[in-house]
């Protein structure tokens, strides 16, 4: 059961980092690439839907970080 949860914490890690990377930032990053489109007048909704899923990512990656632990100890 412990070498399955460490998988998917990495697949999760992984995920995450992805996810960040894809955000647009003041110079745009990787997210200016053509998937988040640019809007001058407030968020997108391709920009609003990612931050929605990185927030879902990182509360899974929490949670399984703790299921971690507690299988450790």
């Amino acid at each position: 059961m412990l070498q399955v949860v460490a998988v998917f914490h990495v697949l999760i890690s992984l995920t995450l980092v992805g996810l960040v990377l894809m955000h647009s930032g003041r110079d745009a990053g990787m997210g200016g690439l053509g998937f988040t489109p640019a809007s001058q007048g407030g968020t997108h909704i391709v920009e609003r839907n990612l931050t929605r899923v990185t927030v879902v990512v990182g509360i899974v990656f929490f949670l399984n970080t703790i299921w971690l632990f507690h299988l450790l100890t």
